[in-house]
C-alpha cells in the first residue's frame, strides 16, 4: 500500500504540558471529576521535557505536528499576559522549526481560563470579542513561526460533553444550552477566520491557513427498518455535527443553531479538519454503541470505513484539502493500534479523496480528560510515575510507514497480520 498523505501526530497543551495554571479541568479535578483521580498537574511533563518529545518525535520521521496554546497559560488574567509563556511557546515553535517539523496550531482545544468560564465562557455571546482578543494575540506574537491555524477544536463535542452530557466542565446538563454553545463557537471560529486572514495579510504574511477540527461521526439507527430509529439518526446527525458543519464551513446557520455577529454565507476553511474516531447507533435522541462489532478500550466502535464517509460528507460541502487532524484509539495494551491505523488510513486512499495530512491522536499517552491517565491513545508509552518515554510496537510501524511512504507485505506481516480487535 503506496501512501502520499503525510503523516504527523497531534497533541494538546491541556494533556501533556502539566503545571498548575487554573483553567476549567484544573478546577473539574479540583471538585473530583477524574475517573482515576489524576491530576492535569502533571500530565507528561512536557512543559520541562518538551525539547525530549520532539527529539523523538524527529527520530521517528514525523514532519508534522498539531499542538495547541493554552490559553490559561498565555493569559493567566483577563487582559494580562505572560511573557514568559510566550517565550516558551516560541522556543518550541522555533525548535520545530530546526527539526523540520511544520506545525498546525489549535488556538482553542477544550480548556477555557477560568477567570473566562466564572464570566460566561462560550455560554455567552457577549464572550466572543474575548475570544477574539486572544485570537488577535496569538496570531501576533506567533505568526512569523507557524501558517496554519485550528480556531477550535471539536466544538460540538466541547458543548455536548460539557452543557448536555455534564461530564466535562461546566457539568450542566441542558440541550439548549448546548445548542447555543455551538452557535457560539460556530460564530467564534466564523469570525476567527476572518481576522486571522486580516491580520497576517497587514503582518506581511503570506500562505496562511486556518480550518475549525470538526469531531464527525457515522450515525446509523439501531434498526434500520424501524421509522423512530431512522428519524432519531437523523436528528441527533443534524443537531451533534451537520448544522454545525454548515456554519463553520460556509457561515450558514440552520436550525437549531443561531448566527452571532455579522456573518455572511461565504467559505470560512482552507481545509477541512476532521477528527474521526467511531460510529453511532441511535435508537433514541442520544448517542449508541452498536454491541456487535470490534470496540477499543473505552468501549467505542471500531468502523474504520466511517473515517471516509465523513471525510466524503465534508468534501461534498465544500471542496478543500481534507486533513485527518485527529484519529486514534484507546489501546492500552498497544495490541491493535498497528492494524487500527494500518485500516483507516487504507480506508482513506481506497476513498481517492484529496486527503493531504493524517495526524494520529496522540503523539504520546497523555491525559485524557476525563479518564485520566487510565486511556492511552500514545504511539510513544509514558510512565507518569518515572516520566520515561518509550516508543510503542505501534510507533515503530508509524515510522516504517513514514520511511518507506506505504506498507509493505514484510512490514504487514510484522506489525498488523497478527493483531486483532476484541
Amino acid at each position: 500500500m503506496n501512501i502520499e498523505i503525510k503523516l504527523g501526530a497531534a497533541s494538546a497543551a491541556t494533556q501533556i504540558e502539566g503545571g498548575g495554571f487554573v483553567h476549567t479541568w484544573s478546577d473539574w479535578y479540583n471538585k473530583g471529576h477524574i475517573k482515576d483521580g489524576s491530576n492535569p498537574a502533571r500530565a507528561n511533563d512536557h512543559l520541562n521535557r518538551w525539547k525530549e518529545d520532539i527529539d523523538i518525535m524527529s527520530d521517528m520521521g514525523i514532519k508534522n505536528y498539531r499542538l495547541s496554546v493554552e490559553w490559561a497559560r498565555l493569559e493567566p488574567k483577563k487582559g494580562v499576559y505572560d511573557d514568559e509563556a510566550v517565550k516558551w511557546y516560541r522556543c518550541l515553535l522555533e525548535y520545530l522549526k530546526t527539526k523540520g517539523i511544520s506545525p498546525l496550531l489549535t488556538i482553542h482545544h477544550f480548556t477555557n481560563p477560568l477567570w473566562f468560564e466564572e464570566d460566561g465562557g462560550f455560554a455567552q455571546p457577549k464572550n466572543i470579542p474575548v475570544y477574539l482578543g486572544f485570537v488577535e494575540y496569538v496570531i501576533r506574537k506567533f505568526s512569523d513561526l507557524a501558517d496554519e491555524f485550528v480556531t477550535i477544536n471539536e466544538p460540538n463535542v466541547f458543548a455536548v460533553m460539557g452543557y448536555n452530557d455534564g461530564v466535562f466542565p461546566p457539568g450542566k446538563r441542558s440541550m439548549f444550552a448546548a445548542m447555543k454553545v455551538q452557535s457560539v463557537m460556530a460564530s467564534c471560529h466564523v469570525l476567527a477566520y476572518d481576522l486571522i486572514h486580516k491580520l497576517r495579510n497587514e503582518l506581511g504574511y503570506k500562505n496562511t491557513k486556518v480550518g475549525f477540527a470538526h469531531h464527525a461521526r457515522v450515525f446509523v439507527p439501531k434498526n434500520k427498518h424501524n421509522l423512530w430509529h431512522r428519524l432519531c439518526a437523523s436528528l441527533v446527525s443534524l443537531m451533534f455535527q451537520n448544522a454545525l458543519t454548515r456554519a463553520c464551513l460556509l457561515g450558514r446557520f440552520i436550525f437549531p443553531l443561531k448566527k452571532y455577529g455579522k456573518i455572511h454565507s461565504g467559505c470560512y476553511a482552507d481545509f477541512l479538519g476532521l477528527n474521526y474516531y467511531t460510529r453511532s447507533t441511535v435508537s433514541s435522541l442520544a448517542d449508541g454503541v452498536c454491541k456487535e462489532g470490534p470496540h477499543n478500550d473505552l468501549g467505542w466502535e471500531i468502523f474504520p470505513q466511517g473515517i471516509a464517509m465523513c471525510a466524503a460528507d465534508l468534501y461534498k460541502l465544500l471542496q478543500k484539502p481534507i486533513y485527518i487532524t485527529e484519529n486514534g484509539t484507546c489501546d492500552n495494551d498497544d495490541s491493535f493500534r498497528s492494524r487500527y491505523i494500518y485500516d483507516h488510513i487504507k480506508a482513506l486512499i481506497d476513498s481517492r479523496l484529496p486527503v493531504e495530512r493524517y495526524y494520529h491522536w496522540s503523539f504520546t499517552d497523555n491525559f485524557e480528560w476525563c479518564e485520566g491517565e487510565s486511556a492511552r491513545f500514545g504511539l510513544v508509552h509514558v510512565d507518569y510515575q518515572t516520566q520515561k518515554r518509550t516508543i510503542k510496537n505501534s510507533g515503530r510501524f508509524y515510522y516504517a510507514m513514514i520511511i518507506n511512504k506505504g506498507v509493505t507485505k514484510e512490514m504487514y506481516d510484522e506489525f498488523v497480520a497478527l493483531q486483532t480487535y476484541h
